[in-house]
């Protein structure tokens, strides 16, 4: 199955669409990464979510991807004496570390660490930031606030510190245990919760130790401000705008968007926009114009995929969500402005080698209107530097490692085949044109370009280029 469109799409599995009829109808409506939301799903879910897709993937002849996103901390208010208390803007409210329930002055607040943390100035965000208080003073086992906004406070509501960084890391015990479940799952990704810092991404990778790529979700201004470090030690990236819209100003959140997309773009390193693209289609069988704005604006900016939460996971319309979302990336793909902006927006080949090659395949492509980029990648290095110039040529990329095509499956423009690896230079540019033909990227007499690294096998190691004419007598 060919895509007719280079951003990925991400769907998110859910109670609305777990057994194998809706994934496959998800595969089919255009969905090519599955998210497995830990922060809902048990151990055993996970593993037979796992298993269905896997023989989708063998049964479909397509790589697909599997995310398992951590849920990371979950902070909260203790309880109240009556549930819940009205308070009043400007009113004094105390959060401290005595276990008795809560009254119309003070809450329990279990969590040592934001206590330590929060400093006189600092803002705490209570259930969503419908309720805002400000720090007046603290001693590290309570903080006296004021109320600057909201009205009520409830049992166990989320709490946000968006100008303090806690101490713990990203990781809980939750955490680990899930992560290690998914490891042992073979899942393609793990998405981190609650980075603030790139030290919470460098205890992950240590773990993961290349069994995952790891992708750093990116919802808090701590971590906005460690952007370029967090990249660095990342595999990928996801701009998770719910959160972020609650820790930051709601109008700060596009232009943030932005800052990453761009910045992954530079680095090469995929980037995921997430949260309410088409978040009326929970139940509604449309969406919005906004919505189809929103998508489209993510599409523009030369992300690598957009994502379903809800929509795909609890709502009416699980199938549909995907599929409107694969028609408005079909549409703006076929633009004019789409090439016009991918072109005014790429950056500069890092100076390597296989940055250069990878420069000089997509310009010879275009230059010479060829069908394909073939790119043979054993670690997905060849891949990932391919999809970084955001050519308008299709590009292939031939893989014999399955978990590399996988993970390479949430990476725009790429269209992941399994291949054996070529055994030298003449089966390499033969078996190019061979899958060229096969996957209806390339007609007889047409011509492809292949890059890939001789010493064949060498990870990383980009250095040749090769145009190639597709022959009437494939072997395919």
């Amino acid at each position: 199955m060919r895509r007719s469109r280079k951003v990925k799409i991400l769907a998110t599995l859910g109670p609305a669409s777990s057994d194998k009829p809706t994934i496959l109808a998800l595969f089919r409506a255009g969905a090519d990464v599955f998210r497995i939301n830990m922060s809902h799903t048990t151990h055993e879910k996970l593993r037979e979510l796992v298993s269905i897709i896997r023989t989708i993937d063998a049964e479909e002849g397509r790589p697909i991807g599997i995310l398992a996103d951590l849920q990371g901390p979950k902070l909260r208010l203790g309880t109240f004496a009556n549930k819940s208390v009205e308070i009043s803007v400007g009113q004094a409210f105390t959060l401290d570390s005595d276990p008795t329930p809560g009254s119309t002055g003070r809450v329990y607040l279990p969590h040592p660490e934001i206590l330590e943390a929060l400093e006189p100035g600092h803002r705490l965000l209570i259930d969503d930031g419908k309720v805002r208080l400000r720090v007046v003073s603290t001693n590290g086992k309570s903080a006296l606030t004021t109320v600057e906004v909201g009205t009520k406070l409830s049992d166990r509501k989320g709490v946000s510190v968006p100008d303090s960084t806690i101490r713990t890391g990203a990781l809980t015990e939750k955490d680990r245990a899930d992560l290690d479940a998914a490891l042992e799952a073979k899942v393609d990704w793990i998405a981190l919760s609650f980075v603030q810092r790139p030290e919470d991404v460098a205890e992950v990778r240590k773990i993961a130790a290349g069994r995952a790529g790891i992708m750093s979700k990116i919802e808090k201004p701590q971590a906005v401000q460690r952007l370029a470090e967090i990249i660095e030690i990342s595999d990928a990236l996801m701009v998770a705008r719910g959160d972020l819209g609650v820790e930051m100003p709601l109008e700060e959140v596009p232009g943030i968007q932005k800052q990453i997309t761009r910045a992954c773009r530079r680095a090469g390193k995929p980037v995921i926009v997430a949260t309410q693209m088409l978040e009326s289609m929970i139940t509604a069988p449309v969406p919005t114009r906004a919505e189809v704005s929103d998508v489209a604006t993510a599409v523009y900016e030369g992300a690598d995929a957009v994502m379903l939460s809800a929509e795909s996971a609890a709502g009416d319309f699980p199938i549909d969500a995907v599929a409107t979302m694969d028609k408005i990336a079909t549409a703006v793909e076929r633009d004019s402005n789409h090439k016009n902006i991918m072109h005014a927006q790429r950056t500069e080949p890092e100076a390597t080698g296989a940055d250069a090659i990878s420069a000089a395949a997509r310009q010879i492509a275009e230059t010479l209107n060829l069908a394909a980029i073939c790119c043979y990648t054993a670690s997905g290095s060849t891949g990932l530097r391919a999809a970084r110039e955001r050519p308008r040529t299709p590009i292939i990329a031939l893989s014999p490692i399955e978990a590399t095509a996988r993970r390479l499956s949430v990476v725009w423009g790429l269209h992941c085949v399994v291949s054996e690896d070529a055994y030298n230079l003449d089966d390499m540019v033969s078996r190019a044109c061979d899958i060229a033909a096969h996957e209806g990227f390339a007609q007889p007499n047409d011509r492809i370009i292949i890059t890939a690294g001789v010493p064949l096998r060498t990870p990383g190691a980009t250095n040749m280029i090769r145009i190639a004419f597709v022959g009437a007598n494939t072997s395919h």
